[in-house]
C-alpha cells in the first residue's frame, strides 16, 4: 500500500533546482553537470581519474588474495543460461546498424567496465543510451537483461528504470529522468565458451554481467530509488527494495543487546564520531559504489558466526535478497561460496533500528559485500536521510568484480595452450 510520504518533499515548480533544468536533455546536462564549483562538477572531478586506475579489487586489508575465485566448469545444473544470452546478444547486435555495432562493443577486458555510475547525469558516454535509441533497440537490450538475470533481477531492473521515469514525470524532468536514462554496453564476443558480458548503467540502476564458461560473474549491481514507490500512473503500486530494508531490520531484532550494540559502529547516520570524509557527498555512507574498485574496506561490526542461529540465519536471508538477481544455477554457485566464508563474514551497522528509523548496513567477507542505505535527497526536498530513498550495491571482493579474475585466468589458460 502506498504510503506517498515522498510528496510532502516534492520542490515547487518553480524552484530553482527544478527550473533550472527543466527542458535540459542528457547531452546539454552532461555539460552543466561539469561546472566549476558545482557539486555534481566537484563529483565528477573527483571520480573521473579513478576508472583508469589499474584493477585489484576491493580487499579489507589492502593485500589481494589469490585463488578466491578459481575458473572452474559450472557444477550440472548450476550453468548460467549463455545459450539464451548469446541468442539475445546477437539479436541486439542485429538490430544496430554499424555505427551503433561499433559504439556498443568493448574489448572484455576494457576500463570501459569501470566507467559505470549511478547518479543521473552523464559522466562517461559508454555503450548506447538507449533514450535514444529506437523502439526495436531498446527492446533487444532489455531481452538481453532479461535472458540473463532472474525474474526477479530482471523485474527489479525495470522496477528502478521505471521509478526513474515516474521521479521524471512528478519533477517535470523528463529530459534527464526517464525510463530509459540508460547506458548499455557489450564486452567482449557473445561466443558459447569465451569470456563476454554487458553493462546497464544510469541513475539508480547499475548491473554489470559476465559469463565464461558456463559460469556467471554479477557485480558490481547498484540498485537505488527516490522514491521507492510509485502511487500514480500505469505502474501505480510498484515498491522497490523493501525486502532488503526490512531484512536487515531482522537481523538487528535477531542479534542480543550486546551485539545490536557490537553492530552499530555509528549510531547516527551523520555521526561526530565518524573520521573525516566517512560520509561522501555522493555517496554518503556507501564505500563500494561506482569507481570504489579498489577501495580497501576494513571489517567491521560482528563477526556472523559468532551470532545466535536465529540472527546467523537473518544474515543469509540478506545475502539471498542481494543474489536474487542472479539466475537460479549461478545463485546456488554464488551462495555456496558465501557461506564457506562464515567464519570470515561480518555485520555492521549506522543508524537506529526502530521501526521508523534510517539505517545502513554491510554485510562483508571476502567474496561478497552488500550495502544498503537511505540517502538525503537529491531531486527531493530533504536534507537528511529517508526511508523512500534507498541505495543498495552488491560487489565481489578481491579481485572478481566484471568477473575480472576469471577472465585473466582465462587468457592465461589460453595463451598457454
Amino acid at each position: 500500500m502506498s504510503s506517498a510520504a515522498f510528496r510532502k518533499h516534492l520542490f515547487p515548480p518553480d524552484h530553482p533546482r527544478i527550473a533550472a533544468l527543466r527542458g535540459v536533455d542528457a547531452y546539454t546536462y552532461r555539460e552543466l553537470a561539469r561546472a566549476e564549483g558545482t557539486f555534481t562538477g566537484d563529483l565528477i572531478r573527483g571520480w573521473t581519474p579513478l576508472y583508469k586506475n589499474d584493477f585489484t579489487g576491493i580487499t579489507e586489508d589492502g593485500t589481494p588474495r589469490a585463488g578466491l575465485h578459481p575458473l572452474t566448469p559450472a557444477r550440472p545444473g548450476e550453468e548460467a543460461p549463455v545459450a539464451a544470452m548469446v541468442a539475445a546478444a546477437r539479436d541486439l547486435l542485429d538490430a544496430l546498424d554499424a555505427d551503433g555495432r561499433a559504439r556498443v562493443g568493448h574489448p572484455v577486458d576494457a576500463a570501459e567496465w569501470q566507467t559505470w555510475a549511478n547518479p543521473e547525469f552523464l559522466q562517461f558516454d559508454t555503450g548506447l543510451r538507449l533514450e535514444f535509441q529506437p523502439p526495436e533497440v531498446r527492446r533487444a537490450a532489455l531481452a538481453l537483461v532479461e535472458a540473463s538475470l532472474s525474474a526477479q533481477g530482471a523485474e527489479e531492473v525495470r522496477t528502478m528504470m521505471r521509478i526513474n521515469g515516474f521521479l521524471g514525470e512528478v519533477t517535470g524532468l523528463q529530459g534527464i529522468l526517464n525510463e530509459f536514462s540508460y547506458n548499455l554496453a557489450l564486452y567482449g564476443d557473445p561466443l558459447p565458451t569465451a569470456p563476454w558480458g554487458w553493462q546497464l548503467y544510469g541513475h539508480h540502476c547499475a548491473v554489470n554481467c559476465l559469463v565464461v564458461e558456463g559460469r556467471m560473474a554479477l557485480g558490481p549491481v547498484f540498485l537505488g530509488a527516490e522514491p521507492n514507490e510509485i502511487d500514480a500512473g500505469p505502474y501505480a503500486g510498484t515498491r522497490a527494495l523493501t525486502a532488503r530494508i526490512a531484512r536487515g531490520r531482522r537481523v538487528m531484532a535477531a542479534l542480543p543487546p550486546e551485539q545490536r550494540r557490537a553492530a552499530t559502529v555509528y549510531r547516527r547516520m551523520v555521526d561526530p564520531a565518524m573520521p573525516e570524509g566517512r560520509v561522501h557527498p555522493g555517496d554518503e555512507r556507501h564505500l563500494a559504489g561506482a569507481f570504489q574498485d579498489n577501495r580497501v574496506i576494513p571489517f567491521e561490526g560482528v563477526r556472523v558466526a559468532g551470532m545466535p542461529r536465529a540472527a546467523r540465519e537473518a544474515v543469509w536471508a540478506v545475502v539471498e535478497e542481494f543474489l536474487g538477481p542472479l539466475p537460479a544455477g549461478p545463485r546456488a554457485t554464488r551462495l555456496r561460496e558465501v557461506r564457506e566464508h562464515e567464519d570470515e563474514t561480518w555485520f555492521c551497522w549506522i543508524g537506529g533500528h526502530g521501526p521508523d528509523d534510517v539505517f545502513y548496513y554491510r554485510v562483508q567477507s571476502p567474496v561478497l559485500i552488500a550495502e544498503l542505505d537511505h540517502h538525503r535527497g537529491v531531486f527531493l526536498d530533504h536534507d537528511t536521510p529517508e526511508p523512500f530513498h534507498v541505495h543498495t550495491v552488491l560487489r565481489t571482493p578481491h579481485g572478481n568484480d566484471y568477473g575480472r579474475a576469471w577472465v585473466r585466468q582465462w587468457r592465461r589458460r589460453e595463451q598457454g595452450r
